[in-house]
């Protein structure tokens, strides 16, 4: 029998931007994050991941981004123990094209932004990625971290991303509809892939950091 390997995939959000705020589409707009209103989230999900050793670290190389995994990583020395991030412009949001820097308000009543909704993401925003198009790269970085636990014995691994990456994960690896995969700022998902013998596969998933009435 062949043996079985386990992976552990945290997939995070940033944290809380004033586009954010405003309901204002980000897509690949490089917009910071709102501080110090953003720190209570990010505090909470730092502590949810204070006891993991990760064996490898990826990060969307936009600016939101990058400082939400300096707040998380903050006093944990993990490049001294030979973990560097390494920053992937395939873990960007979903290119919203035209709408980046239009708020929901003012598109609502749009008929092509109604019909980009209707899609559930099938198509694409104006000037913009489909759904298909994000997964085409998410899918391209998954295979290689997944290639990477296998060659190296990698078995948890932190990404940090965005709210239409991690939406559209969900709806790949999950069955979530469209609509319903989104996770707040400073919030994510764990999956578990599993490997025996072939193919890596997702075998459960759970919410990062674990709901208050999951805790004891």
């Amino acid at each position: 029998m062949s043996e079985m390997a386990r992976l552990e995939l945290v997939v995070v959000r940033h944290g809380l931007t004033a586009w954010n705020r405003e309901r204002r589409y980000q897509g690949q707009r490089d917009i910071p994050l709102l501080l110090p209103d953003a720190l209570a989230d990010m505090d909470r999900l730092r502590d949810a991941l204070a006891d993991i050793a990760f064996d490898a670290v990826h990060c969307s190389d936009l600016t939101r981004c990058r400082q939400t995994l300096a707040h998380l990583l903050e006093g944990k020395g993990r490049e001294e123990r030979g973990v560097t991030p390494r920053f992937d412009a395939r873990l960007r949001e979903l290119d919203f094209g035209d709408y980046e820097g239009r708020t929901w308000a003012a598109l609502k009543d749009d008929p092509d932004y109604r019909a980009w909704v209707d899609s559930h993401g099938r198509r694409a925003t104006p000037g913009g990625e489909s759904a298909e198009d994000l997964w085409a790269r998410l899918s391209a970085w998954l295979q290689g971290v997944l290639a990477e636990a296998s060659e190296s014995g990698h078995r948890r691994v932190l990404a940090v991303s965005h709210g239409g990456a991690i939406r559209e994960m969900r709806r790949r690896l999950e069955a979530v509809d469209f609509w319903d995969g989104v996770v707040g700022q400073a919030q994510g998902r764990r999956f578990v892939f599993i490997r025996q013998g072939g193919d890596w596969q997702c075998s459960c998933s759970s919410a990062v950091p674990a709901p208050a009435s999951a805790t004891p």
